[in-house]
């Protein structure tokens, strides 16, 4: 199992596949790796595809949940190319990992050879927080996968035509299932920290946007996204009309990123960078 430690002693999971361009792919708050899986097999050749499962999340250890902060999780992502010896790599962020791509491209832009963020933008909707504020942390009121896959549908507002072996799949990973019921596979310890970090006055995070300036930059948005909204996407695209911009129909928060509309951004945006 590719694991590395990381400079504060936390064992951190990753995978390494392929030959050829690194795409560094950072995962949603809750979730890990797992999230690229529906991309993976329509990748293009020559790409090198690396998945971290971030603290405290996936198979990577547990830690302080002081530590679950964006700003941390942007400097495991640095210490893993460290630890793989990559001096640049293409960053493709899903919702908390686009967050994390934004930082990382004003700490360390050298580092980065563009970005793609799915569903995420510098301002972040209130609908969408009140959602995650809502289950993170807490296992799920199913008892079986058969349960959830069955109101998975009715949960994921602003998703249609999705085939239910798709939501079947997607509960695998979101939940281990026990003899007590569904559980998340994650510290359930990151709901403080999000909290906590709700509490304090949402920072501007625009300049971070725009620290993005002469990379490379695609960006997906759900067609029905509760936590990017067409103005801000809107704005995305004013401040950078070069932006490779796709909105996925029949998606709220997150696509999934195996949609036409998706893999021709993305292949769009990695043609780019070779």
């Amino acid at each position: 199992m590719p694991r590395f430690t990381a400079s504060d002693a936390t064992g951190l999971h990753y995978t390494d596949e392929g030959d050829g361009l690194p795409l560094l792919c950072l995962s949603g708050l809750t979730r890990d790796g797992h999230d690229f899986d529906y991309l993976a097999p329509h990748l293009p050749e020559g790409i090198r595809l690396i998945r971290l499962d971030y603290r405290g999340r996936g198979q990577s250890d547990w830690a302080d949940p002081a530590t679950y902060t964006i700003p941390i999780e942007g400097r495991d992502a640095v210490e893993l190319l460290n630890h793989l010896g990559i001096e640049k790599a293409a960053v493709l962020g899903t919702s908390r990992g686009g967050l994390i791509a934004m930082m990382l491209a004003a700490a360390v832009k050298d580092r980065l050879l563009g970005v793609a963020l799915n569903d995420i933008g510098p301002e972040i909707a209130d609908a969408g927080l009140d959602v995650i504020k809502n289950y993170i942390g807490r296992n799920p009121v199913w008892k079986t996968w058969d349960e959830a896959a069955a109101a998975r549908p009715r949960a994921m507002a602003g998703f249609a035509n999705v085939p239910p072996e798709r939501w079947r799949i997607e509960v695998e990973k979101l939940y281990r299932e026990t003899p007590d019921g569904l559980q998340i596979p994650y510290d359930p310890r990151l709901r403080d920290a999000v909290l906590e970090a709700g509490a304090q006055p949402a920072p501007d995070l625009w300049p971070l946007f725009d620290a993005l300036a002469g990379l490379p930059l695609c960006a997906l948005r759900g067609a029905n996204s509760d936590l990017l909204s067409p103005d801000t996407f809107a704005e995305m695209r004013r401040r950078r009309p070069d932006m490779i911009a796709s909105e996925v129909p029949d998606r709220g928060h997150i696509p999934f990123l195996d949609e036409p509309e998706a893999l021709d951004a993305l292949t769009h945006w990695l043609g780019m960078l070779t």
